[in-house]
């Protein structure tokens, strides 16, 4: 077979919206089954562009037949021929063979076959499972979702900007770290031979580096990988992350809270628009009614509720909770799937109580709570969390001090309330749960490419 040039082999996916016949096309894939009639044998090609897939019909005629028995399920193939109208059910077009090759033959112990796999046997076959439908189609999920989150920020002039991924900070609380470096394995030694002669760590959020972005360019988002060391096997967590993190200068909490809100419906939107096919897979085998949960969510008011409602809401509920509900208290996810569907909307709490809160979130005037909010959906729970960012340098300064944090290792952060500082805003989306809210898929492991879970490194 001769070589082809890239840019002539279409994909599956614009094969399948061809607006005619094509004579003379080439496209590669993977077979998914192969079935063999007399005198002719049919591949179904995918190749990722798009969930379904291609019939190739070989004719024996076409001299064929010895290659098309090599096409075995699981097969790389490259093919030429006729785009020609299907003379079978379910497609309008049909690929007939001139030419094929079996560029990476596959053997019989191939383990995706034509039927259906748990998400368990998957998860041990991690790098194989992109090819089966589902996982093809969350991966295409995550790649248009990804493009959303640039169209939406850039389109409200937001920059995007690159935040450490190692760094010397935990934006104080976030959560165990993942520590950087370079020394042997043995007995410890000082942290001031280490590569940075200090502590390093993966970083668990790029919010402290963003605001000074922000006190600089007015408004920016980062968009990029963040680590827990938190032995957690839930269906919720992973050790390795991605968040969406705008920060912006001269917004307060109510700005905060419509540009949370407008950028899970734009996502929402974006993907029922685009993404409606990869959707429906979900929707039939997934969560039925999954679309029509998605339409509402792309529509409905979001509804704000101070946290003290929230937990009077919780408190008077006769809801028998694991944990009970009382002012001061971390919301779990049991108080919040009740919010959720006791309003029948998605939820933003606000203003929390300071003393569950970290040291850079603004101060109320009350003195007892924080400029602070975390939106709350259906299904997932949480999904943004976010806050005002305290801007006075005496008020800043003092929260460090009762907190117990050194004003020295805060002196960069602090140089930006004491020149020039302006209040601001900002909040961190996990992508990783938004695919889960957008698929209907209950285990964050389920929307991750690699996930890294406890005793997971590799698949």
């Amino acid at each position: 077979m001769s070589n082809y040039n890239a840019s002539d082999r279409p994909s599956i996916k614009e094969l399948l919206a061809s607006q005619g016949p094509l004579a003379d096309v080439s496209t590669q894939g993977w077979v998914r089954t192969r079935r063999d009639a007399k005198g002719l044998s049919f591949l179904e090609l995918n190749d990722g562009s798009c969930l379904r897939n291609l019939q190739v019909v070989i004719l024996d005629g076409a001299g064929l037949a010895e290659k098309a028995r090599e096409a075995a399920t699981g097969s790389a193939v490259r093919v030429r021929g006729d785009l020609s109208p299907s003379q079978g059910q379910g497609q309008a077009w049909e690929l007939v063979a001139r030419d094929l090759e079996v560029v990476g033959p596959s053997g019989p112990d191939y383990p995706l076959q034509k039927k259906r796999h748990t998400d368990e046997y998957l998860r041990e076959i991690a790098h194989l499972r992109p090819r089966t439908n589902k996982y093809g189609a969350i991966m295409r999920l995550r790649g248009e979702m990804a493009w959303a989150v640039h169209d939406f920020f850039r389109g409200r002039g937001f920059l995007h900007v690159h935040t450490p991924i190692i760094t010397g900070n935990d934006c104080e609380g976030a959560g165990a770290l993942f520590r950087v470096t370079t020394l042997p394995e043995g007995p410890a030694s000082p942290a001031d031979e280490d590569f940075f002669g200090r502590p390093a760590s993966l970083t668990v959020s790029g919010q402290l580096e963003g605001e000074l972005l922000a006190l600089a360019l007015g408004r920016i988002y980062a968009f990029g990988p963040t680590f827990r060391a938190e032995n957690s096997n839930t269906a919720r967590h992973s050790a390795e992350f991605w968040m969406i993190e705008p920060e912006a200068a001269f917004f307060d909490l109510a700005d905060d809270m419509a540009l949370a809100e407008d950028l899970v419906k734009f996502l929402v939107a974006y993907a029922l628009d685009r993404c409606l096919p990869d959707l429906e897979l979900f929707d039939r085998f997934v969560e039925k009614g999954l679309l029509g949960r998605l339409e509402a969510l792309a529509k409905a008011d979001y509804v704000r509720m101070p946290y003290a409602e929230a937990i009077d809401r919780l408190s008077g509920s006769g809801d028998g909770f694991a944990f009970r509900p009382f002012y001061g208290c971390d919301l779990a996810s049991e108080h919040e799937r009740f919010l959720c569907e006791a309003v029948g909307a998605p939820v933003i709490v606000h203003d929390y109580p300071s003393s569950i809160k970290p040291f850079y979130m603004r101060l109320s005037d009350d003195g007892r709570t924080v400029a602070a909010m975390d939106m709350l959906v259906p299904r997932v729970g949480e999904l943004v969390g976010g806050s005002q960012r305290e801007e006075r340098l005496d008020v800043l300064s003092r929260r460090l001090d009762e907190l117990g944090l050194s004003r020295e290792a805060y002196w960069w952060y602090l140089d930006t309330r004491r020149w020039g500082g302006a209040p601001h805003s900002g909040f961190g989306l996990g992508f990783d749960r938004f695919l889960m809210l957008l698929t209907g898929v209950n285990n964050i492991r389920d929307v991750q490419p690699f996930p890294r879970t406890p005793r997971n490194l590799e698949f």
